[in-house]
């Protein structure tokens, strides 16, 4: 967990917006355990591939994919069972992550490919980071614009924004800071 840690700070280390994030990055070497789980999205781990610039954190994330807890923040009433096969995420640094943390949240999202996040919005603040794969962002009423790796996304608080991928699963590093950071996002 510390090399994948080490490797999530180096990554977000030079995103302007996410040094108000990194100032509030624990220092302690607190941790909790987690249970290792999966999800049907998890099949795609293995096989994404990065750039040079995030290709560090990427193998730690492959590296340790079987012994993170992998979840999901909704139902099959919200978005449907298509969408929970495509979704999941797991949180190294926060309520729920090995490392305790009431400031911010940091963690992974995966996306299967042919996926669409709905339009969604929430209190925290918040910093992606996409390590793998390419996917279309929309931040409120803007149309979907494609980001690439290593393009950090940022979105304040209760900026309502969606995601779409085509033909590649995203992986794609997250920081929240305010608000609850165990809410579900409202969704739009």
């Amino acid at each position: 967990m510390e090399a994948l840690l080490k490797a999530v700070r180096q990554a977000f280390a030079t995103v302007p917006e996410a040094a108000a994030f990194l100032a509030d990055w624990p220092e302690a070497d607190a941790r909790r355990v987690v249970t290792p789980a999966t999800l049907p999205v998890c099949e795609w781990v293995a096989g994404l591939h990065s750039a040079a610039t995030t290709q560090a954190v990427l193998a730690e994330v492959q590296r340790l994919a079987g012994r993170l807890a992998w979840q999901q923040t909704y139902g099959a009433g919200d978005f449907g069972a298509d969408f929970l096969r495509g979704y999941g995420w797991s949180e190294f640094i926060g309520l729920r992550g090995p490392v305790p943390s009431a400031r911010i949240a940091c963690g992974v999202l995966l996306l299967a490919p042919g996926v669409t996040y709905p339009p969604h919005a929430h209190a925290a603040e918040e910093v992606y980071l996409p390590i793998a794969g390419v996917a279309a962002w929309q931040k409120a009423d803007a149309d979907f614009a494609k980001v690439q790796v290593g393009q950090a996304i940022h979105h304040p608080s209760w900026m309502p924004h969606a995601m779409q991928t085509k033909d590649q699963a995203l992986a794609a590093l997250y920081l929240w800071r305010g608000g609850d950071l165990a809410a579900k996002s409202v969704i739009l």
